[in-house]
């Protein structure tokens, strides 16, 4: 059975953790503070205001929040970070929002998935900190994020991504300490690094394997803190007539999806889309290959996706992905958007989006053109990362291709960008639900050594998912007792 994380279940290792956290001043945010952040002590809000964003200081755990201001230094908090996106852009009628994950710490909301994943095994004894590695899977922002959150909570980790990834990602993994291995391939190679988990499970046993596909704090961290940043900025932007209509999110390892399944509790008509790589169709035609658009690993279904709770599957070209990376990133593209009438505020913001967050607009404007929304309705999704993780890619498509043009912009915003259309999509039924989730079994069960129990208690138990989404409540119970012994806290 699917294991609900609810208790201590070693308490001399939980001991060891509270020994070394009071010794090295460590504090751990609870989820309802990184949903709420106006619950986090005044003290700790006070020392933040001499702390940089991205410092390798403890106190950083408490940023990892939507809601930082964003600064790069002594930033305290506010609202959520968002960027709307209007229809001299997308070309639809539909109001399109993303949250930005650009100001959380490390530029990517990933370190908060593993904090999700992290987090629940200190304090419950099962993660020593004075003797354990962890082991960090990825393919890009998740790894550099669970490397943030082990440095800031006094743990070593060991970071493994495709070798074909941004030298951005490498290097900043370098310079935190992570012990670095990069394996095969690129984006889409995703077994390469299952192989290599097998292999340290094998060969060290002071490793223990936080794998963002089938770890559940990943999901319940986005159920909880990002569907409800995106409740709020729903919230602060509807009118009378609003419809909340579609939530979009790249697949990926099935986090960033599950704020779905908490917006779905207080709009069940809204439609769940997952955004892949036209490239890599493995959802909508059970399809393989490799592509550019960086951060949502593919080839197989991760363990932790809902896939009840899909209701549409999206796939994106990634030509179009990055011809639109370069027109919001260089001059002339930005100088042509100018001539276009679109706002210069709104232009200067357009490098908010990544690569993988303009993969998701163009899912939001092909799922907008498919149900003929009108400008009542609201399109939700995420920009997990921004520009500045890629300006490598800026500088191989100047290489290969030659300097961008504004010529070549008035190609691409009307080819990549209006020109989106309907193909390439799928909605789905039950059973092409179902279809989907019997994907796992390939990956998980003859592969990873799933037990088959658990693949169908994912799709039979109709109150598993409840459960998993829930765990944080009594985690933060675990947190708040943990804080308490320290005595950091007084």
């Amino acid at each position: 059975m699917i294991e609900i994380i609810d208790k201590v279940t070693n308490p001399e290792v939980l001991e060891k953790a509270v020994k070394r956290y009071r010794e090295k001043g460590i504090i751990l945010p609870t989820f309802k503070q990184m949903e709420n952040p106006s619950l986090i002590p005044e003290k700790i809000v006070n020392q933040l205001k001499s702390i940089g964003l991205w410092d390798n200081h403890p106190l950083n755990l408490f940023r990892i929040t939507w809601k930082n201001e964003p600064v790069e230094f002594g930033g305290g908090f506010g609202g959520v970070n968002y960027l709307e996106i209007p229809k001299e852009i997308s070309g639809v009628e539909a109001k399109i929002v993303l949250i930005l994950g650009k100001y959380f710490p490390t530029g990517a909301h990933k370190v908060g998935a593993a904090y999700g994943c992290l987090a629940p095994r200190i304090i419950t004894g099962q993660f020593d900190p004075t003797y354990h590695k962890a082991v960090w899977p990825s393919t890009g922002n998740y790894c550099r994020g669970g490397a943030f959150d082990s440095f800031l909570m006094d743990v070593t980790a060991v970071a493994i991504l495709p070798e074909e990834m941004s030298k951005e990602r490498f290097t900043w993994l370098e310079e935190i300490g992570a012990e670095v291995i990069a394996t095969p391939g690129c984006e889409s190679n995703v077994k390469e690094i299952y192989d290599k988990c097998w292999d340290i499970r094998k060969n060290r046993k002071d490793a223990i394997i936080f794998n963002q596909f089938d770890e559940f704090g990943n999901p319940a961290w986005h159920y909880n803190v990002t569907g409800k940043a995106i409740q709020e900025v729903y919230e602060e932007i509807k009118s009378e007539k609003s419809r909340f209509s579609a939530y979009v999110s790249a697949t990926g390892s099935a986090g960033t999806i599950a704020a779905g399944d908490f917006l779905r509790t207080l709009h069940p008509q809204v439609q769940v889309v997952a955004s892949e790589a036209l490239q890599c169709p493995t959802l909508l035609r059970n399809g393989f290959g490799g592509h550019r658009i960086e951060g949502i690993g593919d080839k197989h279904v991760p363990w932790v996706h809902n896939v009840k709770n899909t209701n549409v599957v999206t796939a994106i070209d990634d030509e179009d992905t990055m011809r639109l990376f370069r027109m919001f990133n260089e001059k002339e593209g930005q100088t042509y958007l100018k001539s276009k009438g679109i706002d210069s505020e709104l232009i200067e913001k357009l490098p908010l989006l990544g690569i993988s967050s303009v993969a998701n607009l163009l899912s939001a404007i092909k799922t907008a053109k498919y149900f003929e929304y009108n400008q009542d309705d609201v399109i939700f999704t995420v920009a997990t990362d921004s520009a500045e993780m890629y300006g490598s890619r800026l500088d191989e498509l100047n290489a290969e291709r030659g300097k961008y043009t504004s010529f070549q912009a008035a190609i691409d915003d009307e080819v990549a960008l209006k020109g989106q259309s309907t193909d390439n999509m799928k909605e789905l039924n039950y059973l092409d639900q179902k279809a989907i989730h019997n994907l796992k079994y390939f990956t998980w069960i003859e592969q990873q050594a799933k037990p088959l129990e658990e693949l169908n208690q994912m799709w039979y138990d109709r109150s598993i998912w409840d459960k998993v989404f829930h765990q944080t409540q009594r985690w933060d119970e675990l947190i708040e007792d943990f804080n308490e012994r320290t005595g950091l806290l007084k």
